[in-house]
């Protein structure tokens, strides 16, 4: 143990994409996508956050720019609970 500050405690995201969103090879580009677009955004999150991303039909269909704008919009109205909740 080094004796510095302590380490963070992690960032914990689960993803949910049911068989509605469509296929095994549909529903696994979907949750490539969104893995992908947490991996640019988990630092934004405080430490300890869990958070489940549910992905609706429509993703299947939604360009990856039209992932992340939704991300990014849900991800804005959580922090900003979190900040009413202060």
């Amino acid at each position: 143990m080094s004796g510095g500050a302590p380490d963070p405690a992690p960032v914990q995201i689960g993803f949910v994409v049911s068989k509605a969103v469509g296929g095994a090879v549909v529903r696994n580009r979907v949750k490539r996508r969104l893995r992908h677009a947490m991996r640019e955004r988990v630092t934004a999150l405080p430490d300890r956050s869990v958070l489940v991303v549910r992905a609706q039909p429509p993703a299947a269909a939604a360009s990856y720019p039209e992932l992340l704008d939704d991300l990014d919009r849900c991800l804005d109205r959580v922090r900003a609970e979190q900040r009413e909740a202060r």
